[in-house]
């Protein structure tokens, strides 16, 4: 164990408390009923006393993997600039287009300026990509190349790949910290309270919603449909549905509904209609996928995602449903807009809350992998940062809870559930 260099750094002398001390956790479950245990405590993040690496030993690297998000050049400055402002660590390895950048060679050295405004653009400087994941060839690079720390930002499947790696670290018996640090817009990363870029992918929603709003009201018989991001997870469509105001139907992957008949989407849109003249839909990309039969399947979206894990276009299959419903329904005419705002949601830049949150991250994520912390995500539980051991990150996406009040509070805005 080697001294603490923030021991000597002016800025946190003031600090009270600065230290984490080894024994600090933070339970997963903070409502519990008496008498009963509080089930599974997470180490929390923050500067250990005393640090595993010395700072002039140190030899980092930095990969974004998976779809772009808000905040990843966030992310990518304050590990570069934690480790050297807080640790005087200078070299650090940018690999780029994501794993597969490992042993392609493609790399960049990452400096304090290189990475000074890079937090103002979106994207990611360091390229990303899907798949390319070789555990033997990553670890035979990082080997090669003397890197002991490795941070990986990614999603759901990220950071399934980085717990590979961690197990083919350990099996070789290398003294290497490998951290993954949660990105992902839909937010089914489980255990964590939510992770980078979800904040702002909920505000730059509020545009699209709103764009479809003063359509829909603007014409006879509007009707406005969005379809969000959200796969497997309907995170966004429900909180951009909360904050927004303006959406009548919401719907998502974890709640099944259907077209035709009494109850169903078609007929909840003609009430609509009747009573107010117009309508805002929104959408989750990944619901309502098991509806769409092969003649609908024409079109695939997100051509960026996994070849055998493509998701069809549900907001424009939806939007033909409707447009066909009341062509065949002499009685009402109507004008349809569709926007699907998903790749102008990604490519952003993250907002100010989404800026300081990556900022924390990135802050935890230096400080476990100097302390000699390895094999963990970083992110939030119930408000604080821990350290999340890979394997219960990977359990299973987080879903939303369709029983659970937050689902409910959407019933006051004509909610559309499958009717039992």
């Amino acid at each position: 164990m080697h001294r603490y260099p923030l021991q000597d750094n002016p800025s946190y002398a003031v600090v009270k408390q600065y230290y984490v001390h080894s024994d600090d956790t933070v339970a997963q479950q903070i409502v519990v009923h008496k008498n009963i245990p509080r089930g599974t405590l997470f180490r929390r993040a923050g500067p250990a006393q005393k640090v595993y690496f010395d700072s002039n030993d140190v030899r980092a690297c930095i990969v974004t993997c998976g779809g772009l998000c808000p905040g990843l050049n966030t992310v990518i400055r304050e590990l570069v600039c934690g480790l050297y402002h807080m640790y005087g660590v200078h070299r650090v390895l940018g690999i780029k287009g994501g794993y597969k950048g490992f042993y392609s060679r493609n790399t960049i050295p990452l400096t304090l300026k290189i990475v000074n405004d890079i937090h103002k653009r979106g994207g990611t400087i360091l390229k990303t990509s899907y798949g390319g994941h070789d555990t033997s060839k990553i670890v035979d690079s990082i080997q090669d190349r003397g890197i002991n720390q490795v941070y990986i930002l990614g999603g759901f499947g990220t950071q399934n790949e980085a717990a590979l790696i961690f197990e083919e670290i350990r099996r070789r018996g290398l003294k290497v910290a490998v951290v993954g640090i949660p990105k992902t817009i839909d937010n089914d990363i489980p255990v964590i309270d939510k992770s980078i870029g979800f904040d702002t992918a909920v505000e730059e929603a509020q545009r699209a919603i709103n764009s479809a709003h003063v359509e829909a009201e603007s014409a006879e018989n509007g009707i406005g449909v969005v379809k969000l991001m959200g796969r497997c997870s309907g995170f966004i469509a429900m909180y951009a549905t909360l904050a927004s105001r303006d959406v009548d139907c919401c719907l998502i992957p974890e709640s099944p509904f259907y077209l035709e008949g009494p109850g169903g989407v078609l007929e909840f849109i003609e009430r609509r209609l009747k009573e107010q003249g117009h309508m805002v839909i929104v959408i989750a990309e990944g619901a309502g996928q098991e509806l769409i039969l092969p003649s609908d399947k024409s079109n695939k979206n997100r051509p960026d995602a996994a070849s055998d894990d493509l998701f069809h276009d549900v907001g424009l299959w939806l939007s033909l449903k409707i447009k066909d419903h009341f062509a065949r329904n002499k009685k009402m005419t109507i004008n349809l807009k569709y926007i699907d705002p998903t790749y102008m949601i990604r490519a952003i830049p993250s907002n100010a809350s989404d800026n300081v949150f990556c900022t924390l991250l990135a802050q935890s994520a230096v400080h476990g992998a100097m302390a000699g912390y390895t094999g963990f995500t970083v992110g939030p539980v119930n408000g604080r940062n821990c350290y999340i051991p890979f394997h219960l990150i990977n359990e299973g996406q987080k879903r939303v809870v369709i029983t659970d009040r937050m689902w409910a509070r959407i019933g006051c805005r004509y909610l559309m559930t499958q009717q039992n």
